[in-house]
């Protein structure tokens, strides 16, 4: 353990109010366990210059999660002995946002039957105000009370106590400006104030009585300690004066930890479904039911995600202003998870600026500065994180909710990277935001699911892409090739309403794939570094990577971890579904919208052939904005290699073979093409998809993205001058590739653009999953089509050398498709 961690274990040694005592003559004084659970620190607030600083509400001192979680539960037991069973079944808990919320969660625990609600300063559209109030001392005052069910607050109609939480009763002037504030439309017999410390002066104890008296209810207080603050004439402006020094005296924020920073990993909770992420809109014991039988799952997956020092070492699970109760919960069941091995704290991030002074007399020691990641409704601002910095811990588990997993979160100088500079291991656990189901249809995409992450939907990491699908694993959905095309091709279908077999590879194509990755992981890791630094330079600083599933993922995924390895950047990247004839999923598109800005999305896409697309996207973006959707998405597509002329961001334009085009879901994080059927997706669902767990034996996904990125320090060079070259050039389109596919589809009789394929990838994807009728290969082409000669010789299809191809090859599927055309082996007729 280290010298620091030792000096927090050992509080009693010194008391962590005695700087502010000395320097400002503020005296603490109350029952024997007042100094053990409080300290004193300074703030610059123009109200109130001292603060009183919990060591056991795990807002700003990091404690172990079962002394908090046990302080607050404790804390209900006892207001459920002083209602007794029948009226603590009926009772309602309010706690107070921030510092409350996750207190009030426990004393609700504690009472066992009671519902739960907790102010916030967070608006969420669509979610009507069923009331209000002001906390006059607070930096930020405006509560708002949204619960989900409005009778909430009128629960019992009279008979029924509310239970109000704050972390300290001082005045008690915000307890009083509620209780008027709920009282008048819903009057109760009773009252029951909870508060970690009571801290109220005589006057103020006088005043609570005659409220009482007023309003005819009776007023109970359940506190763990009392006592009184003194403080001498002039504090405030002589605590003022001495924070303006101490601040210009500190003269910059802590400094950053010597060597590299610590890795991000994103763990993939498997939040249990209908569970909301706080009370926020109300939480119900069925609720905490559903949590509470989750929990143990929820840690050993956070707990598989830590490295073996941390596992024996020191863990912070670090929560995110109101979201206190879901982090803490974490917390005791990852103590629980981590046995006697290893230590483990809780603490949250807040609004609240606080001085930190290195001092062990002084209760904030450290402070971590960084920008708001959840579009706050009162606009950007600072926001902290203190005492973690130079505590020790070997990882630091960040829980936020979905709503606040932004680029800003992710940003150089956001929270991330701020931790990542003081520990060896930063996890990001995202609890998915919940909005009510009252929200009203024309705020559909905030009650949208969140992203399907891998290991539970695809075998990528969880930081590699977010899926905006549903998941239809258990859905049959694979059809026979050859029913498939006649099924399409007589109309009587669309390709996205099934899914063609999965091919499985032979031997002999699987060693033509090992090969063909390691001939062209330079060239391919040249062209993902190329269109990245295209992407960054024109549409940076932090683009939101949007690829389309599901040949554009893996590109996506490299894209990603090029930004990250070569600027440190960590660029959201989510897969979408976009439909030849339908369009792209306007459902996922509002989602985005919901989560980001939308000129900050970029399309990325494997390659093009014809770009047929290309047109398709801009095509349904215009349509998307004309009836109503967000505005501002650019339909450009950044792709991998553009052999068609049809983009202006690519790594290349050559065609060349791509290994990721060899193989459908097993080098596709284990992912089908997308689904979109009437009778499976909704006008508000997303499009679907499926994880083919069952190939895991053959999955080389991760080797793809692994073999290519370890070939990025080498072509880093080449990159550099390539994408300053092209920067510079003429790239608009020339739809070279649409010309040629015309005049191939007249020139063969095809007559129907659609049954042309050009290019490796489309000519590859013809072998793979449609009935092809014959392969044109550009003359001289060599190694790139190796492996199409392959598939074309195991499915009896001619090759037929040409010398006026722009692609290196096109793919022709069969133009009058019955299943008459193939024998029995599934190979084509000669001659049909």
């Amino acid at each position: 353990m280290s010298e620091r961690a030792t000096r927090e274990e050992n509080v009693d040694v010194v008391w962590s109010g005695d700087w502010v005592a000395e320097r400002l003559g503020v005296g603490l004084e109350g029952d024997g366990e007042l100094r053990e659970l409080l300290g004193l620190a300074l703030r610059r607030n123009p109200k109130r210059a001292h603060l009183l600083v919990s060591n056991v509400l795990g807002k700003h001192v990091p404690q172990k999660p079962s002394v908090v979680y046990g302080a607050g539960y404790e804390l209900g037991e006892r207001v459920r002995a002083l209602l007794g069973e029948e009226g603590a079944r009926r009772a309602v808990v309010l706690g107070y946002a921030e510092t409350a919320t996750g207190l009030g969660h426990a004393v609700a625990d504690g009472l066992r039957d009671a519902p739960y609600l907790h102010s916030t300063r967070r608006p969420v559209a669509g979610v009507r105000q069923a009331g209000g109030f002001e906390e006059a001392h607070s930096h930020a005052t405006s509560h708002l009370l949204l619960p989900e069910d409005p009778a909430l607050l009128a629960r019992g109609a009279g008979a029924s106590t509310l239970v109000l939480v704050d972390d300290e009763f001082s005045t008690g002037n915000t307890v009083l400006n509620t209780i008027r504030a709920l009282h008048e439309p819903h009057p109760r017999d009773r009252y029951v104030i909870v508060a970690l410390v009571d801290m109220r002066s005589p006057a103020d104890r006088d005043r609570l009585t005659a409220f009482a008296a007023e309003i005819g209810a009776r007023v109970d207080l359940v506190t763990r300690s009392t006592g009184t603050v003194t403080l001498p004439d002039g504090v405030l402006e002589r605590g003022q004066a001495l924070v303006a020094a101490q601040e210009a005296e500190a003269a910059g924020p802590v400094p950053e930890a010597a060597g590299h920073p610590a890795p991000v990993t994103r763990v993939d909770l498997a939040w249990p479904a209908g569970v909301p992420d706080g009370g926020r809109h109300g939480f119900t014991p069925a609720h905490r039911a559903a949590l509470e039988a989750a929990l143990p799952d929820l840690a050993e997956r956070i707990a598989g995600a830590l490295d073996g020092g941390a596992r024996r070492g020191r863990v912070l699970v670090l929560g995110f202003e109101e979201l206190m109760y879901a982090p803490l919960r974490l917390g005791t069941a990852l103590e629980q998870a981590l046995g006697a091995d290893a230590e483990v704290r809780y603490s949250t991030t807040t609004r609240s600026p606080v001085l930190a002074v290195d001092d062990p007399g002084y209760a904030i020691r450290t402070r971590l500065v960084f920008p708001a990641h959840d579009a706050p409704a009162d606009g950007p601002g600072d926001r902290y994180a203190y005492n973690v910095a130079g505590a020790g811990f070997d990882a630091v588990v960040a829980v936020v909710d979905s709503t606040a997993d932004t680029p800003e979160l992710h940003a150089p100088e956001g929270l991330l990277a701020r931790l990542a500079a003081h520990t060896g291991q930063v996890l990001l656990a995202v609890v998915p935001s919940y909005t009510p189901t009252s929200v009203p249809h024309s705020q559909e995409s905030a009650v949208l699911p969140e992203p399907l992450r891998g290991p539970d939907f695809s075998s990528y990491a969880p930081e590699d892409v977010g899926w905006l699908l549903q998941d239809l694993s258990d859905t049959e959905l694979e059809a026979p090739t050859e029913e498939r095309e006649e099924a399409i091709q007589s109309g009587g279908a669309h390709y996205a309403e099934s899914l063609p077999v999965e091919y499985q590879p032979s031997t002999e194509y699987q060693a033509l794939f090992s090969a063909a990755l390691e001939a062209s992981a330079a060239r391919i890791a040249r062209a993902v570094g190329t269109v990245t630094e295209t992407v960054l330079a024109e549409r940076g600083p932090r683009p939101v990577l949007v690829s389309l599933a599901r040949a554009g993922t893996p590109v996506g995924v490299l894209m990603r971890r090029w930004a990250r390895h070569r600027h440190g950047l960590d660029l959201p990247h989510y897969a979408i579904s976009i439909v030849r004839g339908r369009g792209i999923d306007a459902t996922a598109l509002r989602w985005l919208a919901a989560h980001h800005d939308p000129a900050d999305v970029v399309f990325v896409d494997g390659w093009t052939g014809k770009g047929a697309i290309t047109r398709e996207l801009a095509a349904a973006i215009e349509e998307f904005e004309a009836s109503g959707g967000p505005t501002g998405f650019d339909p450009e597509i950044a792709v991998l290699a553009d052999p068609g002329g049809c983009v202006r961001t690519y790594g290349t334009r050559e065609d060349f073979l791509i290994p990721s085009a060899c193989l459908n879901s097993t080098v596709s994080g284990l992912i089908s093409r997308t689904v979109l059927r009437a009778d499976l997706v909704g006008p508000n669902d997303f499009h679907g998809g499926k994880f083919y767990r069952e190939l895991a034996e053959s999955d080389v996904s991760g080797r793809f993205l692994d073999t290519v990125a370890a070939r990025f320090d080498e072509v880093a060079g080449q990159v550099e001058a390539e994408a300053k070259e092209l920067l510079a050039a003429d790239r608009a389109p020339t739809w070279e590739g649409w010309a040629a596919v015309e005049r191939i589809s007249e020139e063969y009789g095809i007559h129907d653009v659609n049954l042309v394929k050009p290019g490796v990838g489309e000519t590859t994807r013809v072998l793979l999953r449609r009935v092809p009728w014959k392969i044109l290969a550009k003359r001289g082409a060599g190694a790139d089509l190796t492996h199409i000669r392959l598939l074309a010789e195991q499915r009896g299809v001619p090759v037929e050398e040409a010398d006026d191809l722009p692609y290196s090859c096109v793919g022709l599927i069969h133009p009058r498709y019955t299943r008459g055309a193939t024998g029995a082996d599934g190979k084509a007729v000669k001659g049909a």
